[in-house]
Order: C-alpha cells, then structure tokens, then sequence
C-alpha cells in the first residue's frame, strides 16, 4: 500500500482512525482528490467498536432502530452498534431490541435487493442506513429506495464519513466531515480539473479499498 498515507484521528475519539491520500481517484460516480481508507476501523475490532460507540450516541435518546442496513462493509460496526444501542444499561429507545444486522445485495443490473427470509427484518421496521463513505449521496438514495420499496422506514443515516449534509430530508450523521479533511473535493467525472490539467489517474477506488492503475 502507499507510504503516502496519513493518518487521520476523530476528534470524537480518537480511537476512531482512518488514513487519507492525497491524489487523483475514480470512484463509480465521481473523481476524487483524497482517498480515505477505512480498513482499520473496519476490521480491527477495537477501532471498529470505538467508531460504533460515537455514531451510536447520535441515537441513543431518540431515534428507535429495529434494523441496521450496513452498505460497503460496514457490518463489523454495525455490530457494535447494535450492541450500544440495545444495552439495557443504558437510557435508550431501542433499549432491549434484537436488532437485526442486514448487508443488501446487488441485482446484475444494479438494483439493491433483499432476499426472501431477509425482508421481514425490512417490512414495517424502524431502519438505520449505516454506510462507509458518502461522497454523492447516490448509493445512499438507492438505498433508500429500496427500503421503502420493501416496506421499511428509514429512522436515519450514518456514516464513517460523508462530504454531504443531508439526504432525502435526513441529517447525516458522521465520524468525520468535510471539516475534517477541508481539502476533500469529489467532481463529476467530465467536470474533474485533474483530468482536464492532464493529470493522470493514479487508483480505481470504492468501498473495498484501492487499486493502483
């Protein structure tokens, strides 16, 4: 991987860490200047349980979750999640709750599906979109979609980071903003100043890592 990373720490705890690169990326709806790279807080449980805690604490006290719907490998946290949020221990409304953890699949031309033995954990249920990165808000809006296609109600949206405030109404809630990482700007592939001052694209990137061209 590149030496070039840095590492970034939340300043809502600092147990929250990804690492940023500094470059010119293509994702699958726009390119980018900063790659964020998840992994430590995806698979290392102790930062993966420490992100959980700060997007869990957005609805503790307000918001009841049946369901956590985890987009781009976010299921280790949407654990820890579930586990803050349905703490008897604690003041909260999904106090209690057997919180189901669902991961969508993608039909070959594209749409979110959920299969038949999963939908009951969508109809009629109180459901959080927990994403990795939100850059466009259009996987997130697909989404959406889909949860109200099969009967759902989207009670919030969360995510590791997102460059955008709100989707379909809703506030994001995050680990890191673009306050975080101010230098952040995503384009519209025709519209990239990279591409148009002939800079190269150095790396593929999306919600399982990075890949060099």
């Amino acid at each position: 991987m590149d030496d070039r990373l840095v590492d970034l720490r939340s300043t809502k705890n600092p147990k929250a860490r990804i690492k940023i690169l500094k470059g010119h990326f293509a994702t699958n709806h726009s390119h980018i200047n900063t790659y964020i790279d998840m992994s430590t807080v995806k698979v290392r449980h102790n930062n993966g349980r420490e992100t959980a805690k700060v997007l869990a604490a957005e609805y503790i006290g307000t918001t009841m979750v049946d369901t956590i719907v985890c987009l781009e490998e976010t299921d280790t946290i949407g654990t820890f999640m579930a586990e803050e949020l349905a703490d008897m221990h604690q003041y909260s409304l999904s106090k209690g709750n057997n919180i189901s953890l669902v991961t969508p699949e993608y039909h070959m031309d594209g749409q979110m599906i959920f299969r038949d033995n999963k939908q009951r954990m969508i109809r009629n249920q109180q459901v959080l979109l927990l994403a990795a990165s939100i850059t466009t808000g259009k996987s997130v809006n697909q989404a959406i979609e889909s949860v109200l296609y099969y009967g759902g109600r989207v009670c919030g949206i969360c995510a590791i980071f997102s460059s955008v405030n709100k989707i379909a109404g809703m506030e994001v809630k995050t680990v890191f903003t673009s306050a975080d990482l101010p230098d952040y700007r995503a384009y519209k592939p025709m519209d990239c100043p990279m591409c148009k001052a002939g800079k190269r694209l150095e790396a593929i990137v999306n919600s399982y890592g990075y890949s060099k061209l």
